[in-house]
């Protein structure tokens, strides 16, 4: 395939690479077209790629990650001029997609398969995990370099070739400088590509990657109502769907719990990255007796600069990556407030003509409220005063859950018996959603189903094949 060059819609150039990168956005083909094109590039890679030896496939990934983080200047400047992240958000991106390319390259060359009792003499009979083919991953626009990442190395170890169709606001960081990094580090051509498209062409893109034959399994990470058309969509066409869709994600506060304490784990888990993630704390359940003296440290935390840091909120926040979901998030406030709800810091309302949101703390939120029951996905936290440790947690299992939680407790017994009750795959007891990259992190119940990463996500991305060989002599057959 020949390479493809054009302009992004910010203006920006998009790195060359070698070989089949991208359509931009503003080519003439329709998506459908597109999604062909880079699918036939992938499909076409595929054979050679998957019959490389191991050890070649790890070091590529390998070398990747050195040359990912040489470059962490340059993605610290793509993703504030993409995104608008903060420096130190950006810079922790690369540092952990390198980590992602790193246990990818581990998953490699990691024994898998099996020998089997033969039903015969002198006969041979193995189980063995092959690669699937051609995966698309769909990825979001917040953490985008992240988020690529972690959707890529796994299935390119294994011996799989990737389609990669990275949020619209973010294609330099969300797939094309990646895809660089993995071609410059010796992957050959094609096993990735790269589809970049004009928003309004986002639904019609993705529906037609899950729909082409040659594609056998799919990731998925976005919102909820994208997160279901992709995973029916999935299903019609009877092939397997990582679907990652967020949901709201629940930090208990028990009544022994250190307030200062847990006011800073509040602050970051709920604000870091303008709260964009999947696994930012949306709504915080606090013991009435903690609940005043909680409130008045973190509000004071978000609040005073002089606590967090200069450059606070900037450092830790950032700008949300999409001015449209900056606008969704200040509708979901302002439709609280005018219900009844208590700001107790921050406004709720956008700096004109930015996708800049100041921390918003909400109180005396109810269920007929938008908030109570959408993830918001932006810089806002919702704190309710809880009378038990009981009802905290049927609260925080309202739908639609996360797929993550917290526990702030002195006693350990307590919030290790707390986190097994939470319906999230990942609860953390006095800790922060920190995992290591080989964590079998992924989505549960309302927040979408599979994990991307650790043993389970080795099976996700390659079969098993029964093969039986007669080693010795010549079976007998019985007609």
């Amino acid at each position: 395939m020949s390479s493809s060059r054009g302009r992004i819609t910010d203006g920006q150039q998009a790195p060359a690479g070698r070989g089949h990168a991208a359509h931009f956005a503003g080519d003439g083909p329709p998506p459908a077209w597109k999604a062909a094109d880079a699918v036939t590039a992938a499909y076409e890679a595929f054979p050679s790629w998957s019959a490389s030896a191991p050890s070649e496939r790890s070091a590529v990934l390998m070398h990747a990650a050195q040359l990912l983080m040489l470059r962490t200047g340059r993605i610290v400047q793509t993703m504030a001029a993409e995104t608008g992240a903060a420096g130190p958000w950006s810079a922790f991106n690369a540092k952990l997609a390198a980590q992602f390319l790193l246990d990818a390259a581990a998953a490699a060359v990691r024994p898998g398969g099996q020998v089997m009792p033969a039903s015969s003499e002198g006969s041979c009979s193995l189980q063995v995990r092959v690669p699937l083919g051609v995966i698309a991953a769909l990825t979001p626009r917040h953490a985008p370099l992240l988020m690529a990442a972690r959707a890529v190395a796994l299935p390119l170890a294994l011996g799989n070739a990737v389609v990669l169709k990275p949020g619209q606001t973010a294609p330099l960081a969300g797939g094309l400088l990646l895809r660089e990094v993995l071609i410059d580090a010796g992957l050959p051509d094609d096993v990735l590509t790269v589809v970049t498209h004009d928003p309004d062409d986002a639904d019609e893109l993705g529906r037609a990657l899950v729909a082409d034959r040659r594609v056998r399994a799919v990731t998925f990470t976005g919102s909820a109502a994208a997160g279901r058309e992709v995973a029916m969509a999935a299903a019609r066409h009877l092939k397997p769907a990582l679907i990652e869709v967020g949901g709201k994600n629940s930090l208990l506060v028990l009544g022994d719990a250190d307030v200062e304490y847990a006011a800073d784990a509040a602050v970051v888990s709920s604000f870091l990255d303008a709260g964009q993630g999947c696994l930012s704390t949306e709504r915080i359940f606090v013991d009435r007796a903690l609940a005043d003296g909680f409130l008045a440290r973190l509000t004071d935390k978000v609040a005073r600069a002089e606590k967090t840091g200069p450059t606070w909120p900037a450092e830790v926040t950032g700008a949300m990556s999409d001015p449209r979901a900056a606008r969704r998030v200040a509708a979901l406030v302002a439709d609280a407030l005018a219900k009844g709800a208590t700001a107790v810091t921050g406004t709720g309302r956008l700096e004109e003509n930015t996708a800049s949101l100041a921390p918003v703390v909400l109180t005396d939120v109810t269920a007929d409220m938008d908030i109570w029951s959408q993830e918001v996905a932006g810089p806002v936290v919702t704190v309710h005063a809880v009378d038990s440790t009981d009802e905290a947690v049927a609260l925080a299992g309202t739908p639609p859950c996360g797929p993550t939680a917290g526990v702030i407790t002195r006693d350990w017994a307590a919030g290790l018996d707390v986190a097994r009750r939470l319906p999230a795959r990942a609860v953390h007891v006095n800790n922060r959603a920190a995992d290591p990259v080989q964590a079998p992190f992924g989505h549960i119940t309302d927040s979408g189903y599979g994990p991307q990463a650790g043993l389970m996500g080795i099976e996700y991305f390659t079969e098993t094949r029964w093969i039986t060989a007669g080693v010795f002599g010549r079976p007998d057959f019985p007609l």
